[in-house]
C-alpha cells in the first residue's frame, strides 16, 4: 500500500471511529510521527479527506476535523433518504437468496441485543445495522450508487444514531428492516424504495428534535460515540 493510502485510511478512521472529535486541529509534523512516515504522504491524506468533507483545509490554520451544523445534518440524511431508496429498489430484482438469509440473521443479532440498552450493545447494534446495509447497496449492483451513499453515510453523525434511540426506537428500526426484507424477497422495487426512505428519514428524526424549552430545533448526539 502506498504510503499516502495508508496515512488516508488511518486518519479517516479516527476521525468515523470518534477517536478525533469535531473541531480538532491535525497537525502534520504529528500525523507524521505517528504513522511513522514523511509529510508528503500525510499532505496527500488530508487533501482527500478535504475532498470528502471530513476535514477543513486553510493556509494558515492547517487541517481541523469538520463540525457538522444541524442544517447539514437534516442534509445528509435527505440525501441518504434519497440515495438508499434508489439501491432499495434496484436490489429488489437482483438480491440473491444468500443474501436475504444473512439479513434475516442480522436481523435476529440485532432483536437479541437490543433489551440490553448498554454502550456495548448499541455499538454492536450499530455494527450489525451498517453490514445490513452495505448488503442492500451491494446488492443494487451500482457501483456509481454505492460510492455516493458511501460519501454521505460514513460519517461520525450517522453512527450515533442508535445511541439516541428509545425502545420504541429500537422496535420500529427493527419492524422495517424485517419489512424491507419482505418487499426484497418478492422483488417490489417501488414497496423496497419506500420502506428504506422511511427507514432512514426516522433515524433522522431522532437526531433532529424540538427542544420543548423554547420549541427550536436542536440536533442531538453530534458529538456521541459511534445506523
Amino acid at each position: 500500500m502506498k504510503s499516502a493510502d495508508a496515512a488516508y485510511d488511518a486518519i479517516r478512521l479516527q476521525i468515523l471511529s470518534g477517536s478525533v472529535t469535531p473541531g480538532t486541529r491535525l497537525i502534520e509534523a504529528d500525523l507524521a510521527r505517528d504513522l511513522q512516515t514523511s509529510r508528503t504522504p500525510i499532505r496527500e491524506a488530508l487533501r482527500r479527506l478535504e475532498a470528502e468533507g471530513l476535514l477543513e483545509v486553510s493556509p494558515h490554520r492547517g487541517a481541523r476535523v469538520s463540525e457538522w451544523t444541524l442544517e447539514d445534518l437534516r442534509e445528509i440524511y435527505d440525501l441518504r433518504s434519497a440515495l438508499e431508496s434508489m439501491a432499495a429498489e434496484r436490489a429488489a430484482i437482483r438480491i440473491s437468496e444468500e443474501t436475504l438469509a444473512e439479513l434475516v440473521a442480522l436481523c435476529d443479532e440485532m432483536d437479541g441485543q437490543a433489551p440490553a440498552r448498554t454502550s456495548a450493545s448499541r455499538d454492536r447494534i450499530s455494527a450489525l445495522n451498517n453490514r445490513y446495509h452495505d448488503l442492500v447497496r451491494e446488492a443494487a449492483a451500482s457501483p456509481r450508487l454505492n460510492t455516493m451513499i458511501q460519501s454521505v453515510v460514513q460519517l461520525p453523525l450517522v453512527s450515533a444514531t442508535f445511541h439516541r434511540y428509545r425502545a420504541p426506537d429500537m422496535q420500529r428500526s427493527a419492524n422495517q428492516h424485517r419489512e424491507l426484507i419482505e418487499a426484497l424477497r418478492v422483488g417490489d422495487g417501488q414497496w423496497a424504495g419506500a420502506v428504506m426512505r422511511a427507514h432512514v428519514l426516522a433515524a433522522k428524526a431522532t437526531l433532529v428534535k424540538p427542544d420543548i424549552a423554547d420549541g427550536s430545533d436542536i440536533a442531538v448526539g453530534l458529538d456521541a460515540p459511534n445506523s
